[in-house]
């Protein structure tokens, strides 16, 4: 399973466009793309311009696709000029870890 992690800092105008957009772009991403596993949307119970997105997908291929698809440009298009830094990071989810 490849994994990625998203922390991104927002705009504080801007929170709650975010929060509407950055949960419809996971929506799509779960119910249009095949890949998708999973995708969680956290945002900082402390500091709301602070989040954290984790995705799951079958493999680098499904998140090519992703990063290809027509909502992943919308997303980017609408949402990435609230984004005030970003740091994304890949991982390989190891075997045997546990899911419910």
């Amino acid at each position: 399973m490849f994994v990625v992690t998203v922390y991104l800092s927002i705009d504080p105008q801007q929170v709650a466009s975010f929060r509407k957009t950055v949960l419809k772009h996971a929506n799509n991403s779960l119910t249009k793309e095949e890949g998708c596993r999973r995708f969680d949307v956290s945002f900082d119970p402390d500091n709301d311009t602070r989040v954290l997105i984790y995705e799951q997908y079958d493999d680098r291929a499904a998140f090519d696709v992703h990063t290809a698809s027509d909502h992943f440009k919308w997303f980017g298009d609408t949402a990435g000029p609230w984004i005030a830094d970003k740091q994304l990071d890949t991982w390989e989810l190891a075997d045997g870890s546990l899911t419910q």
